[in-house]
């Protein structure tokens, strides 16, 4: 299965009227400027987003006001007036696992915790063939473009040096087939010990740079964890993507381990190197086991090195503190609020979906942030936290801290539209949506 097919979706919109974006996205200028009366208060001005050749041209204050209401959508003459609702730029999937999924309903019984899944999955991917990865991995790729994902990363187990895994075929052949729809990054997720020897390191990096030739956005990854931890594997790793100037994304300590040290190791090494490219690591659940002072400190250093975090809130739940018959007292989150008030950049994501790892889930961010907003407490979920479901430009070294945020002048016109969600009670009541991609008000049909 290949790229999905384009109906007719409506003609090109140039305008959007009257829409509620998050504060993070609006300039100093548009953030200043008053609220007209019975609009909806301070700092919460409605805008005016205006679209040319299918990207954005200029956002301002909404020149045009309508009564807020509950009629249905409906582009007239390329304008779409939303009435006050609330609308966010295309959504971020940043952290999946394309090569497991939808696999659970064949594996049978599967006993709790991280390295129980990893025994099972290893189990089912004998069975793995070209067309089922091909078949799962679409499947997959429909959700998320059903609900509004225009950017998805993807980790692909591998785990010999000199074999490339079935599914990083697939995965790239996709990754250039959806293109015209969305992002597909795709990350080698390797275990830390095959780094250690030099050779093997730099052949694991040329594997990165090939996967970049059939079509942009791979990374060098790792699985770095206290039960293969190995300093000088970390180093080769490290070593290889700064000389061949790849980025990073690591899944790191992901578990409940107070000695997990390897977030702070690769933050400290990425220092020592002057690393140029961009460092992503993901679940870091052991960093909320680290005392107060322990933690700050690794946060300096995680913000020193322009590191940017990825919590998995559904999968941690179900994988940390995961015992037969005993409600778990761990909730398995990473330090994301006082990351964020130091400037670290932070996103959520889906992790692994309907797998051993994750037995629910529909590759829709959303759901990640519906997760996240309550067990971590996040305040300000719309203006503040609905960021690290949409920042794109947190995941490349091809975007520095100067980079454009999405929705800026000359980036495409990727925008999801909440029919029924409200700034209060966001992300709730946030399933009905409208979507936006590069200009076009695509139904249905446009998605099949």
């Amino acid at each position: 299965m290949s790229e999905p097919h384009a109906s007719s979706p409506t003609p090109a919109l140039h305008l959007i009227q009257n829409a509620r974006l998050p504060r993070w996205v609006l300039s100093d200028d548009v953030l200043r400027t008053p609220s007209p009366s019975g609009q909806l208060g301070p700092n919460n001005t409605t805008v005016d987003i205006h679209i040319e050749h299918g990207c954005v041209k200029r956002i301002s204050p909404s020149a045009v006001h309508t009564k807020a209401s509950t009629r249905a959508l409906a582009a007239q003459a390329g304008v779409l007036d939303v009435q006050g609702r609330l609308v966010l730029p295309g959504l971020v999937d940043a952290h999946t696992h394309l090569d497991k999924t939808l696999t659970l309903s064949r594996l049978g019984e599967v006993k709790p915790g991280l390295l129980n899944a990893i025994e099972s999955m290893m189990k089912d991917r004998a069975k793995w063939s070209v067309k089922d990865i091909e078949e799962r991995a679409s499947t997959a790729l429909h959700w998320a473009l059903e609900s509004g994902v225009s950017h998805i990363r993807t980790h692909c187990d591998w785990w010999e040096v000199q074999t490339t895994p079935l599914a990083w075929g697939v995965l790239n052949r996709l990754a250039a087939d959806w293109s015209k729809r969305l992002q597909l990054d795709r990350v080698n997720l390797i275990p830390l010990t095959l780094f250690a020897n030099p050779t093997d390191a730099l052949a694991l990096g040329q594997a990165v740079i090939e996967a970049n030739e059939v079509h942009p956005g791979a990374s060098l990854g790792g699985f770095i964890h206290t039960i293969n931890w190995n300093p000088e594997a970390l180093g080769n790793l490290m070593r290889v993507a700064h000389a061949l100037k790849l980025d990073l994304d690591l899944h790191v300590d992901e578990e409940l381990n107070p000695l997990a040290c390897g977030l702070e190791s690769i933050a400290r090494q990425a220092l020592a190197l002057g690393f140029q490219g961009r460092i992503v690591c993901a679940h870091t659940c052991a960093l909320a086991q680290k005392t107060d002072s322990e933690a700050q400190s690794i946060l300096q250093w995680v913000k020193d090195a322009g590191i940017t975090l990825v919590s998995l809130p559904v999968t941690n739940m179900i994988l940390q503190d995961a015992v037969t018959l005993r409600t778990p007292r761990q909730r398995g989150l990473t330090l994301v609020k006082e990351a964020q008030a130091m400037g670290i950049p932070v996103m959520v994501a889906s992790d692994n979906v309907q797998d051993p790892f994750c037995s629910v889930g529909s590759y829709d961010p959303m759901d990640a942030l519906n997760y996240g907003v309550p067990l971590a407490q996040l305040p300000e979920a719309f203006d503040l936290w609905s960021q690290a479901i949409c920042r794109s430009d947190w995941l490349s070294s091809k975007h520095t801290p100067s980079a454009p945020k999405p929705l800026s002048p000359g980036s495409p016109a990727n925008l999801v539209i909440f029919d029924k969600a409200t700034h209060q009670g966001f992300p709730s009541r946030s399933h009905d949506r409208l979507r936006v991609r590069g200009g076009l008000l695509l139904d249905k049909t446009s998605l099949a």
